[in-house]
This record gives C-alpha cells, structure tokens and sequence, in this order.
C-alpha cells in the first residue's frame, strides 16, 4: 500500500513537472536565450579589454623602444594617445617617460595630463596617491605655498602610504624658503607617524637634529 502511495506521488510530481515545462515553454526558452546571450557577451568582453590591454601595452613598448631625437614628434603623440585612452597602467608609465625625457616643455600641458590620471583614469588608491605626490614635486620649485599644498592635501589628510613623502615635502619646502618653524612643523608630524616611510623617517630624524635643534 505504501509503495502504491508512493508511485502514486511521484507520478503526480512528474505530471507537474511535465505540465510546468510545457505551460512555461516559452519563458525559459527565452530565458535561456537571454543567459546564453549575457554569457558570450560577458566573454567577449572580457576579451576584448584582454586585446585591448596587448594593444597598449605593445604600443608603449614599441614607442619608448624606439624613443630618439629623430622619433621625438612620433613618440610624443603616441605616449599622448596612451594616456588618453586612461590606462591604469601604461597611461601614468607614458606620463612619466615624456617627463624623464623632458618631451614636453609646457608645464601647464604636464599638469593638464596628471590630472587626466588622477581625475578621469581608474587607477588604484596608492597609484592614484603616488601620481599625485609626482605632480606635487614636478610641480615644487614653481608654485607657491598654498598651491603645493592643495595638490598634497588628499595625502596629507589621509593613510596613505605616501603621506610621510608628502610631509617630507612640504617640510622641505618650507625649509628652502629659510621658514624653518613651519618646516620643523611638518617634520614632526612625520616622526609621530606610525607607518612612515624608514628612510624618509630616518632622513627627518638628521635634518631635525642637524639643523633645526634650537
């Protein structure tokens, strides 16, 4: 009798199994359909940022490769299309091969692509950080107090791991300019942090002790 019940049941759920499938046909039909069509559109993207990211890479290597006097125009107008195209990778490399290189003499055309990385390029925090710490040194020897410290603020103001290279900055800065009580302001702050840089800690700790004992 049990067993009977048993056939019984499983029959009914088979039936309503059956009878699920063939009402609702077409949506997963279409359902399918649907997940097939995110799957291949998913993969085809994923290769096509994995293409993507070769073409630029390629492009970089090729055009610093080949980097001299004769290419100068070439190599300036392909790093400009790289760091165009916001690489989080070869967009600040290609930044920072035109400075080394003294490509561009501009400054106010250099400052206008750092912020191309730091505002429209989906870089990492620390990254995002270290550009900004570039910029404010590229940037140190020709602008006043309150514009290298609006550059250096957001590290300033937070975890970074640049923060201790951004003290030394401006404290250095300070420094040149013989406004030494600011300078051994922000010395100090680096010598109470607790994730400083060591040598940046160690190179605070000479300079206080040399030159701003008193």
């Amino acid at each position: 009798m049990d067993e009977d019940i048993s056939i019984i049941n499983s029959n009914t759920r088979n039936e309503k199994v059956k009878n699920f499938f063939q009402k609702n046909k077409n949506l997963l039909i279409s359902l399918s359909i649907v997940l097939i069509v995110i799957l291949i559109i998913g993969y085809g993207y994923d290769r096509y940022k994995t293409n993507q990211k070769n073409e630029i890479s390629n492009q970089f290597n090729t055009t610093t490769l080949e980097y001299s006097e004769n290419t100068k125009d070439n190599t300036v107008n392909s790093l400009l299309e790289i760091i165009n195209k916001k690489d989080p990778t070869y967009s600040p490399l290609s930044l920072y091969f035109i400075i080394d290189n003294r490509l561009i003499s501009d400054r106010d055309k250099i400052n206008s692509l750092f912020d191309i990385l730091i505002k429209k390029t989906s870089l990492d925090l620390e990254m995002k950080n270290l550009v900004i710490l570039k910029k404010a040194l590229f940037n140190a020897d020709y602008i006043q107090e309150n514009d290298l410290l609006n550059i250096l603020n957001p590290l300033i103001n937070s975890k970074s791991v640049w923060k201790s290279h951004a003290l030394y900055l401006m404290a250095e800065y300070f420094y040149s300019k013989d406004q030494k009580q600011k300078s051994k302001e922000f010395f100090n702050q680096i010598i109470s942090l607790e994730n400083a840089n060591p040598d940046i800690k160690l190179q605070t700790e000479k300079r206080l002790n040399r030159d701003l004992s008193e």
